[in-house]
């Protein structure tokens, strides 16, 4: 497939919130020279004090590697009836599957609760499944999860964290012409639920801001897949990001902008949705499915399918692309509470460890790579490309 360049997504990054950015970094931003500071007031929020980020590769505490099970057509959320079971799924949100964990849950539980059932299974127990069985709870149902493993174990685990829910959501050629407006409604929903994690003890959901550093304005950035982007959608939703002089910050590039975004704290919010559900009276039992077959097993009669990428090989969906993703995690410096792009590779602080990721060179960066080894080598590579963003070294 040949490469196509994405410019009405580059216009928006310069201008709004930003949302495709913030899924795996290194995206176009702008071309302009970053305002002088004058006499006057600044036109942009004062950048507080930002300690640098320690990358010395002996600081790597782990590497582990996500498969976002990415479908062309957007997630598969349609039911279909397995033996005596209705079988609502609810997997293949590629990059987003926090970030659209509630809306989504908000599609398919209804869809579950439609045959008069109150008693539902939930299969998996990662960011979909776990919010589906809270929302099926909240809407009156008893809720059983049944996994393999359950958090931290999960893939869901793995993400970097923040806010992105147009991140390898879906292929622009191959949506359906309503597909456009149901992510929105995932998006808006998803949003107004996570804003009521926000001040809880552990701070499970945060705002951070990212600094999107450039030694000179990028070319647009090629995309060989032809991913979807949907942010100007819900642009009201973050505000946009804004050019920042080069004496307000300790980056060493000349162009660096700055936007707003919320963040999981995944350890922590993984904890609050397990105790959560489990407070309601939910259950969780360690099972493992291997064909649909398998699902005669449950007593329920309705389930929710949240398998993420384990979908491909359960229910023989090869729809699904695996996307890889690599993150290597520094040890948390509490002092750093802040997210960096540059040269393709994305840092972001979080409580549980700093989170350092290669992005590439261009959007198809690890689609259809099912490879879940760590690299030492691209992890240390990153970790360089963080260091050299600041003026001095650490």
């Amino acid at each position: 497939m040949q490469a196509m360049v994405r410019g009405n997504r580059r216009a928006f990054l310069m201008g709004a919130g930003g949302l495709g950015l913030a899924a795996l970094g290194g995206c176009a931003t702008t071309g302009a020279a970053p305002m002088p500071l004058t006499g006057a007031k600044p036109r942009f929020r004062p950048v507080p004090p930002l300690a640098a980020v320690d990358a010395r590769p002996e600081r790597i505490m782990n590497i582990t590697v996500c498969l976002r099970p990415f479908r062309a057509a957007g997630p598969r959320l349609d039911a279909e009836t397995v033996g005596d079971k209705l079988v609502v799924h609810n997997y293949g949100h590629g990059g987003s599957g926090w970030s659209l964990s509630w809306g989504s849950a908000r599609e398919v539980v209804p869809k579950a609760l439609a045959t008069g059932a109150r008693d539902i299974a939930v299969i998996g127990c990662g960011a979909l499944g776990l919010a589906a069985a809270i929302t099926a709870q909240r809407m009156g149902a008893n809720v059983t999860i049944y996994a393999k493993e359950r958090m931290p174990e999960v893939r869901s685990s793995r993400a970097t964290g923040i806010w992105s829910p147009d991140s390898r959501i879906a292929q622009e050629s191959a949506v359906s012409p309503d597909f456009p407006a149901l992510w929105e409604r995932m998006t808006r929903t998803s949003f107004r639920m996570y804003q009521s994690y926000l001040g809880l003890p552990g701070s499970p959901v945060e705002w951070v801001d990212r600094y999107l550093i450039y030694d000179a304005p990028p070319p647009p950035r090629a995309d060989p897949v032809g991913f979807a982007h949907y942010g100007s959608r819900v642009r009201d939703l973050t505000p946009p990001s804004e050019a920042l002089p080069p004496e307000s910050h300790p980056f060493a590039a000349p162009i660096v902008r700055r936007l707003s975004l919320p963040m999981f704290n995944i350890a922590e919010y993984g904890r609050v949705l397990m105790a959560e559900f489990q407070m309601a009276g939910g259950r969780i039992e360690t099972m493992e499915f291997h064909t649909p077959a398998d699902l005669a097993r449950l007593k329920q009669k309705a389930v929710i399918d949240c398998t993420g990428y384990g979908a491909r090989a359960l229910w023989k969906d090869e729809s699904v692309v695996p996307v890889r993703g690599q993150i290597a995690w520094l040890i948390p410096q509490p002092e750093v509470n802040y997210g960096v792009v540059y040269d393709n590779v994305t840092m972001l602080a979080r409580r549980d460890g700093i989170v350092i990721q290669q992005t590439g060179r261009d959007e198809g960066w690890g689609y259809n790579d099912p490879n879940e080894t760590p690299d030492r080598a691209e992890a240390e590579t990153a970790l360089a490309a963080i260091a050299r963003a600041y003026r001095t070294a650490v």
